[in-house]
């Protein structure tokens, strides 16, 4: 199959969102879609399987014209689209997530739950994977649950599988599993549109790559023809200088100390964070990583342990008690516990310093109004207005919305888990760069990561967990490799 997309475009009301968009994959390749949040990766793939009308613009399958009704439609034309959010129901098996409305039934209509049970099991093996397809689907892991959606992609017959930020949530382990599997099938002739902000990726699995920036196709290369800084200057249409920031550290004061917490999946963890520092956290999946820091935060309940802030040992119970300590605290999981999505970004982002606006029991209305402004602008904000709701911004400008909310509220000690999951490259780097900015103001940041190369650039000593426990702390990132790293994540001596 060849796929064409010939200058497509597409408006909501009066903004034009799409601008004579050019894109092509084929059979048998791997081709990223790569740009910055609201550059119209999405709206594109929407118009191709059919969920979203285009205004101009052809889509040719095979020198044919084409246009599907809607994704079922597109399903049943060999284009399959594996979104960032899995349509998964936890509760039901393996076997009957892969066949709903899609049942085999007998002669009678009774469903034929033995050949649903043969034919998943066929579709799962030609992936290489274990999984019991009788298994609750909401017990497996997140690199099974993205393996259950090839296998259904698989079962109806896909040409083309395009695949959305496909190892945002994976384990190294995982994501080597998912590219022998992608590797695989582009072998057996399936193409592959591949959407990734994660750079290294797009040049390890891709053939070919086209950037999209402001509703444009800017550009289609050749992967070995192209370059990093390449890509990185036609997604944000500037140079962004080195990709991550140079660190200037100048160490501080002691602002936290954590001696041995303990709590759910975590055992004896002990770290310290000074002013000017970014402790970076790193392990694999299931490590205890985020438990570690919600722990911290008082969102969950330490049953062991020591919190001293500034010298002064504190006890941190609630978010309360921890946003008092001027302690915050950039969520994993940004939509769910980052931000009220139905609210404005002007309530969101003023959230935790709400109290400091009361004049003789009145909000300070103008106040607020001057103050989320300012913190918009300086975090660079893409919105229509601070009143729209979080819901309607993208991924990179909703995280920046969560960073608005705890730099505005002053807080000293910084969490950031997964602070760039799902982001652009140029909303990368200004997040970058606010983290040093904040360090230069004698702000100390805990950075949890799973991108290797995050930890090592931006980190000045790295606390690797395995399994709940502490492995070690690598003092000088600087001078720290991958292999340092991977070696303490996968349970190696400590280096302490």
């Amino acid at each position: 199959m060849k796929l064409q997309l010939k200058n497509i475009y597409k408006s909501f009301g009066t903004n034009r969102v799409l601008e004579g968009v050019n894109f092509e994959v084929s059979s048998g390749e791997v081709h990223a879609l790569m740009g910055e949040n609201g550059a119209g990766k999405s709206t594109l793939m929407n118009i191709l399987t059919g969920l979203l009308n285009y205004d101009e613009g052809d889509i040719i399958v095979d020198g044919k014209p084409a246009q599907y009704k809607n994704p079922l439609d597109a399903e049943a034309h060999g284009i399959s689209f594996i979104h960032q959010e899995m349509n998964n129901f936890p509760q039901m098996s393996v076997v009957d997530n892969m066949f709903l409305n899609k049942e085999i039934k007998n002669k009678f209509g009774i469903v034929n739950l033995n050949e649903m049970r043969k034919q998943a099991k066929e579709y799962l093996n030609r992936l290489g994977t274990d999984i019991d397809v009788n298994d609750k689907i909401g017990d497996l892991s997140v690199g099974k649950q993205q393996t259950i959606e090839i296998a259904k992609s698989l079962m109806t017959d896909a040409k083309i599988i395009i695949m959305d930020e496909p190892t945002a949530a994976l384990t190294e382990k995982e994501i080597k599993q998912l590219f022998k599997i992608v590797k695989e099938l582009k072998n057996q002739g399936v193409g592959f549109i591949y959407i990734s902000h994660r750079m290294e990726e797009i040049f390890e699995i891709c053939d070919r790559i086209t950037v999209m920036r402001d509703g444009v196709s800017v550009g289609t290369h050749n992967i070995v023809d192209t370059s990093m800084d390449q890509i990185v200057q036609e997604m944000v249409g500037r140079d962004i200088g080195d990709f991550y920031p140079k660190r200037n550290l100048k160490l501080g004061k002691e602002l936290l100390r954590a001696e041995n917490l303990t709590g759910g999946n975590f055992y004896d963890i002990s770290f310290s964070v000074h002013e000017g520092e970014i402790v970076g956290f790193s392990g694999l999946m299931g490590s205890g990583r985020t438990e570690t820091m919600r722990a911290l935060f008082g969102i969950d309940k330490l049953t062991n342990g020591s919190i001293y802030v500034k010298g002064e040992k504190v006890e941190i119970k609630t978010p309360n008690d921890a946003i008092a300590k001027h302690i915050g605290f950039v969520t994993e999981d940004r939509k769910s516990e980052g931000l009220i999505l139905k609210q404005s970004l002007r309530e969101n982002i003023v959230l935790p310093s709400v109290d400091g606006f009361k004049k003789r029991g009145l909000m300070d209305e103008k106040a607020i109004d001057q103050y989320v402004d300012m913190l918009m602008k300086r975090l660079t904000v893409k919105a229509e207005n601070m009143n729209v709701t979080a819901s309607s911004l993208s991924g990179g400008n909703q995280q920046k919305v969560v960073l608005a909310k705890w730099v505005g509220s002053g807080s000293q000690i910084l969490i950031l888990d997964e602070p760039t999951r799902g982001v652009d490259v140029g909303a990368k780097r200004e997040i970058y760069d606010l983290m040093n900015e904040l360090t230069d103001r004698h702000v100390g940041i805990i950075m949890v990561s799973s991108d290797l190369p995050e930890v090592l650039s931006m980190s000045d000593k790295i606390v690797v967990l395995y399994e709940g426990k502490k492995m070690g702390t690598i003092k000088n990132a600087r001078t720290a490799t991958q292999e340092d790293i991977m070696k303490l994540a996968a349970g190696g001596r400590t280096n302490e």
